[in-house]
């Protein structure tokens, strides 16, 4: 009622000077009503109700704005319970804007280039904040140019990573200091970024023994530059990133500086499109405190170079960045065949091509100390050759997709999918799993403001579980209804059903589903980051409002 009553008196404000405040912002709830389930693994809750509850406030005016977000975990969905757990008001911002300059005192959010060396973001469903706490400067003197400075503290769940986290990125856009770039549709950027990481010394949080003390460096520096080229339907990348020693639990505390190299190149035009594009990264796991693990403490992100699939069985074993070193290539291809053509048909066909590799790298032993009986801690650790592969494949998959309307009625859409999974080098057990995806999905337009799609899947692996079906009938009522049901089964080793029924209303900027069912223990992932999610059972209830 507050909100409304705000929200109100707010809009009803009169406009003075080219200057009017407006308010925005969105609630989410996602709440959970716990069976146990023995056969699935789904515990029995203490709580009757779990629930993971946002809201975000923005008042937004011409030189100013500001933004607080209350968060409510105080007992979090399953997969949440341990470090999430809690609630308040963890982010919070106020923002100058200037003709040329912009000043954001609290949490923010930003990225450098690709993100190799910073990247801070949120993903809920990932259980992913890691905003800064502090200052940061936006500043334009020129057109064309864009420079910016930061630091703050990096958030990790409830608190904060003891260590400050500062950095400076520059672009340079030069199309917009030359005429004969504009006029030959050209457009060239180069860029530059350099991040710090202060981190006091944390010995005796790795040495319980106190027998051994490593010289662990204060001050960890990474630099990056890129380069991008657009002309037309071209548009290439190139950009590469070092940073210095960082002896960290993911790397085994070892004295080895890393880096990370990416080349992109896409095309597009109507009807036709391609990318292709390779990464190799080595040692470059940079977090904000070198003891911890988990998501939330990364400061970089390194894209997966594997597409993310929304279909439950394309998606059941979804691949997590390697982030010690890894060679990664991918490469997609689009293409629409024209209506009234052999291949085309009536109504045209759409077909999508990917393919998506991922190495080791090389790694060769040089080892010159031993600390604790562990060989390689203290020391560089080994070396590698750059465009040398090391001796396991981390995942590949080959998918192609075709979109076909058969009728005015009737639209058909068909995948295959080839994927092998290293199951050990992702979840630390259970070796490559080679499995066949086969996916159709159809859609029947009954009238203007109704639609039956149903799903049907199946992935065949002699690996893991074994093979999996799913299905699914969706039917939507357009503007407000949409009843789903749909049933994810393994014929394999578990013979286990899960099983899911919703029905969702929408009303404008409102969003409410009800629904009940079982959920299968996972991964849940994207982009190459994924979490762990636990198996359950029962009744949810997710409500979203944007204003």
């Amino acid at each position: 009622m507050a909100v409304l009553t705000l929200s109100t008196a707010i809009y009803a404000q009169e406009e003075t000077d080219n200057n009017k405040v407006t308010l925005s912002g969105s609630i989410q709830s996602d709440v959970l009503i716990p069976q146990e389930d023995t056969k699935i693994g789904s515990p029995k809750y203490d709580d009757w109700a779990l629930t993971n509850t946002y809201a975000d406030l923005n008042l937004m005016s011409k030189n100013i704005d500001a933004g607080l977000r209350f968060e409510f975990l105080k007992h979090p969905l399953p997969g949440f319970e341990k470090d999430f757990k809690g609630w308040g008001v963890p982010y919070f911002y106020i923002k100058g804007k200037f003709e040329k300059l912009e000043i954001t005192a609290g949490n923010f959010y930003d990225q450098f280039g690709s993100g190799f060396i910073l990247r801070n973001y949120e993903e809920r469903s990932l259980g992913i904040d890691n905003s800064l706490l502090g200052v940061r400067f936006v500043y334009k003197p020129y057109k064309g140019i864009r420079f910016k400075a930061l630091t703050g503290e990096q958030r990790r769940y409830w608190g904060h990573s003891p260590s400050w986290i500062s950095g400076t990125d520059l672009e340079l856009n030069l199309d917009e200091w030359f005429k004969r770039l504009q006029e030959s549709d050209t457009r060239i950027m180069l860029g530059g970024s350099f991040v710090n990481k202060y981190e006091d010394d944390e010995n005796d949080q790795i040495f319980a023994d106190a027998t051994h003390k490593l010289n662990l460096p204060q001050n960890v520096n990474a630099f990056d530059a890129r380069l991008q080229i657009q002309k037309g339907g071209f548009n290439v990348l190139a950009e590469y990133a070092h940073k210095t020693q960082d002896p960290s639990f993911d790397n085994g505390y070892i004295y080895r500086n890393g880096n990370v190299a990416m080349l992109s190149a896409s095309y597009s035009k109507k009807g036709l499109s391609f990318l292709v594009q390779a990464k190799r990264s080595d040692n470059f796991s940079f977090r904000s405190r070198r003891t911890m693990t988990g998501t939330s403490s990364f400061i970089n992100h390194l894209p997966a170079f594997t597409e993310d699939q929304t279909y439950a069985l394309a998606a059941l074993y979804p691949y997590a960045t390697h982030p010690d070193g890894e060679w990664a290539y991918q490469a997609q291809f689009g293409y629409n065949f024209k209506r009234r053509t052999a291949i085309g048909g009536r109504y045209g066909m759409n077909l999508k091509v990917n393919f998506s590799h991922v190495h080791a790298i090389d790694r060769t032993p040089n080892l010159t100390g031993s600390v604790n009986g562990t060989t390689a801690l203290g020391t560089k650790g080994y070396g590698s050759a750059f465009f040398k592969w090391g001796d396991q494949t981390y995942y590949q998959d080959i998918n192609i997709q075709l979109e076909r309307r058969l009728t005015k009625s009737f639209k058909l859409s068909l995948m295959y999918m080839n994927q092998f999974y290293n199951k050990t080098i992702v979840e630390g057990h259970g070796g490559m799993v080679h499995s066949d995806i086969f996916i159709a999905d159809g859609r029947y337009t009954i009238s203007p403001k109704m639609t039956l799609r149903g799903e049907a899947q199946y992935l065949a692996t002699k690996g893991d579980q074994g093979n999996w079906m799913f299905g699914l009938l969706e039917l939507s009522i357009v503007p407000h209804w949409m009843f789903t049901v749909s049933d994810e089964y393994n014929s394999g080793d578990t013979k286990l059903h899960y099983y899911q029924g919703f029905v969702t209303f929408n009303a404008g900027a409102h969003r409410l589903q009800l629904g009940y069912g079982r959920t299968r223990a996972g991964f849940n992932c994207s982009g190459g980051v994924c979490r762990y999610v636990p198996a359950s059972k029962g009744f949810t209830l997710s409500y979203n409002y944007n204003f």
